[in-house]
């Protein structure tokens, strides 16, 4: 089994596990902030039951890796509009957040606090099992419930210990054959809830056609100014759209994309990536309804952001023939969707 030294000592060994952020909430509860998303470093002290200097000084050594895996520094009208947002009080001109992700990095590097190596003991134990437990496909087909480990070793418990240990007593019982008999019946309803449970997870946590994979935004959002524009060019194509041509940069005249829809109407795009707590707000709608309808004289005009829109942003766009295309719309697009408007 791998040791903790090889996960404190090996960058790309950390990388390898960085997904695994369920096991911070098995050692103790990482409390967030009102984003649901991140944690200040005085946050991450406190689960760490570390100080704040201790958490400072991995990130100087590892922000590079650590912002790799989330970890950013807001500053400027950023910071502003998250204060305002998260409701944090502070006179700061600048402020760490960190990921979930990026608090599992820091407890992969973290050496002087028991909570982290606890984390690590987690980590590490569910690496083992995944690299060690064989799947018996000779039993169980892929879509058998009992498939999955942790519901199979209960059911396996149940099934070969338990039950059998009832059935003796239920042999040798004369008085409380009754009772034996109802217990042992209970116990395998259990067994067959535990299968029941599981296949209903396994359905839930799956792709469907009706829902956007997970993990889409996550990679929208780790995308620069040019691979966004690039990935929202190649969802044009992908529906039908033709003659299309990232703009962006410099004399773009106030749009990124230009194109034709599928039926041949003159199509413009204006992208936005925007941090998730930020929002589209109505001078940045006006600004491009003016591109796009007296510039550029579009049909179709489309404002794609990685962020919601105001009411009023949204009320404008609505008045103006802008198609507002928030975070959740982009999800759905990027996973499969075509846009009515594209239709």
């Amino acid at each position: 089994m791998i040791d903790q030294i090889a996960l404190l000592e090996s960058k790309s060994l950390r990388t390898s596990v960085a997904t695994h952020t369920e096991v911070l909430d098995r050692v103790k509860t990482l409390s967030l902030l009102s984003d649901g998303m991140h944690v200040t470093t005085a946050m991450v002290a406190a689960y760490f039951q570390v100080g704040v200097k201790a958490i400072e000084s991995l990130v100087l050594d590892h922000r590079e890796e650590l912002e790799a895996n989330g970890y950013r520094v807001l500053t400027g009208t950023e910071l502003t509009s998250f204060k305002e947002v998260s409701g944090i009080q502070s006179r700061s001109r600048a402020l760490a957040l960190y990921s979930r992700r990026a608090v599992l990095n820091i407890a992969m590097l973290l050496r002087d606090s028991e909570v982290a190596r606890q984390v690590r003991t987690y980590l590490l134990d569910m690496e083992y099992m995944a690299r060690t437990t064989p799947v018996d496909n000779s039993v169980h087909s892929p879509a058998d419930p009992l498939g999955d480990r942790i519901d199979r070793r209960i059911v396996d418990i149940l099934g070969t210990a338990v039950v059998p240990l009832f059935d003796a007593l239920i042999e040798t019982s004369g008085e409380h054959r009754k009772e034996l008999t109802d217990l042992r019946q209970d116990i395998q309803r259990v067994e067959r809830r535990l299968c029941l449970h599981h296949t209903r997870l396994r359905r839930l946590e799956g792709p469907r056609e009706d829902r956007p994979l997970a993990g889409v935004m996550a990679a929208i959002d780790a995308m620069n100014g040019y691979e966004f524009e690039e990935h929202i060019a190649a969802l044009l194509r992908r529906d039908g759209c033709t003659d299309v041509v990232v703009r962006g940069g410099g004399g773009d005249r106030g749009v990124d994309i230009t194109g034709r829809t599928p039926d041949g109407r003159p199509l413009v795009v204006q992208c936005k990536r925007f941090a998730p707590h930020n929002s589209v707000t109505s001078p940045d709608i006006q600004k491009f309804l003016g591109a796009a309808k007296v510039l550029h004289k579009a049909d179709v005009a489309l404002y794609v952001a990685t962020c919601p829109f105001t009411r009023e942003a949204l009320n404008i766009s609505a008045e103006g023939g802008i198609t507002a295309v928030h975070r959740g719309l982009l999800e759905a697009w990027s996973a499969g969707t075509a846009l009515n408007v594209l239709r």
